[in-house]
């Protein structure tokens, strides 16, 4: 079983397009350099671009947690919180595939 994280987000409309730009970094290098990280999405309301929602799975809750300690993380988490007018965050545990 894999641990999964969704995030969903409202963007400020005027930050949507440096928001994306950092968000899409992030989860590149998170699929790219992370060997827990399995999936990490990046999904945007095709009816209003200010709503994004992140689906990541990783290994189990070890790999989810040495994800938040990555530099890329931490430059994305410091500098997205700004753009963000909303954020809410749901765990689960994937049981299948």
């Amino acid at each position: 079983m894999s641990f999964v994280l969704v995030v969903n987000l409202e963007i400020k409309a005027n930050d949507v397009d440096r928001f994306m730009a950092m968000a899409l970094e992030n989860a590149k290098a998170s699929r790219e350099t992370e060997p827990g990280c399995k999936q990490f999405d990046v999904l945007v309301d095709p009816k209003d671009k200010t709503k994004v929602m992140f689906y990541e799975v990783y290994a189990d809750e070890a790999a989810f947690e040495a994800h938040q300690q990555t530099a890329h993380f931490k430059s994305y988490f410091d500098k997205a919180l700004g753009y963000l007018a909303s954020r809410s965050r749901a765990f689960y545990t994937r049981t299948a595939p």
